[in-house]
């Protein structure tokens, strides 16, 4: 109940500040009003040694002002609200949205609540398979953290030229006190053109646990790195919309206490995704084979370290199928309907998906 007070105090704070923008202001170019809805609902059926079945069911939103100052500074300001369907709470979740966005459109720096969820929201890349928060891929970031995670605050860094598309951040998870480690990550991503149908692609991703201010009880100082290096062919293809092929080479460096050298390990991995599109319909397969991979927050589909903790000798492979459609409601809103088929070893599995976005923007000033 608590929750859902200062949420409402928030979202009438937020309109008090809009009709105080919306004001005339030496130098201020222009007032935008954004409120933006995902709704969504993935369900695994899952029993492997790798990763549990679960069901997510819930919407995110949020409400905000973006106050153009000059054309290099933008001040952004409101709220954002996460419910879980099925929940005690009103809310299970409430931010406040605050950045300070300077640069242009093509190169900008965020300073504050970070701009996730970019691709998926633009509607440029349908499937389940490529909905985490910042595009990386499955073995790297899982996919659901977009549902688990969907409000996340640091710096960011997005450069959108069309000799590269770069993104890089870094996101503070958990502060720095003497009864708790620090924990953030940080990741780019970059995909830069080679031909008209040829994009080479390079990512990088860390999650780290540490801090000197807390004690050795709040946690060994942990570190997690992957980086991947590909390509991508893809183009129209007559009578297709779209055709795509991208094959990359992973590496993992996993290392759970820097104190016991013997638990860390050195993994690689190879991922293969191919993919149709047409008319609105997405099919895609992915096949993927590592030893020795292991990555916080990676999907666990994809790792060698089992659901009680022993870590797998040998090849890991695993495959997935897929089938999305993509329904377009509006220019910034749309729903999206998606099943998969996965081979985790010697278990075969599914799960399926809806996703819906919907955005409203409004000019005030």
């Amino acid at each position: 109940m608590a929750l859902t007070n200062r949420l409402l105090a928030g979202i009438r704070r937020i309109v008090v500040l809009s009709m105080l923008l919306a004001t005339p202001a030496a130098g201020q170019t222009s007032v935008d009003l954004t409120a933006r809805a995902t709704f969504y609902g993935d369900n695994t059926e899952f029993s492997n040694p790798f990763r549990e079945g679960e069901t997510l069911l819930g919407t995110f939103a949020s409400v905000f002002v973006d106050a153009r100052v000059s054309e290099r500074l933008v001040l952004r300001g409101g709220v954002f609200g996460n419910q879980r369907f099925g929940s005690d709470d009103a809310f299970d979740e409430a931010r406040p949205v605050l950045a300070l966005i300077v640069g242009s459109k093509q190169s900008h720096l965020i300073l504050g609540t970070l701009d996730t969820f970019r691709r998926v929201r633009a509607g440029t890349e349908p499937g389940p398979d490529r909905t985490g928060p910042h595009g990386l891929l499955p073995p790297m970031q899982r996919e659901t953290l977009a549902f688990e995670r969907p409000w996340e605050a640091g710096m960011q860094w997005v450069l959108d030229v069309p000799r590269v598309k770069q993104e890089a951040w870094v996101h503070w998870q958990q502060v720095n006190t003497s009864d708790q480690r620090e924990v953030f990550d940080a990741g780019l991503t970059s995909r830069i053109p080679l031909r008209d149908a040829l994009t080479l692609r390079g990512d990088v991703h860390l999650v780290h646990q540490g801090g000197q201010l807390a004690n050795a009880a709040a946690g060994p100082v942990a570190d997690s790195v992957a980086a991947a290096l590909g390509v991508e062919a893809a183009g129209d293809v007559p009578p297709l919309d779209r055709l795509s092929l991208e094959g990359y080479a992973l590496v993992s460096r996993y290392v759970p206490d820097r104190e016991l050298d013997d638990d860390s390990r050195t993994g690689f991995g190879t991922f293969i995704r191919a993919a149709v599109e047409e008319r609105g319909w997405r099919a895609h397969l992915i096949l993927w084979r590592a030893s020795d991979y292991i990555k916080a927050e990676g999907d666990p589909l994809y790792q060698t370290l089992r659901r009680d903790g022993t870590k797998m000798r040998g090849l890991r492979d695993y495959a997935e199928a897929g089938l999305t459609r993509t329904f377009r409601l509006a220019p910034a809103s749309f729903l999206e309907a998606s099943v998969r088929w996965h081979r985790v070893e010697n278990d075969y599995e599914y799960s399926f998906r809806i996703l819906a976005v919907a955005e409203l923007a409004k000019r005030l000033k």
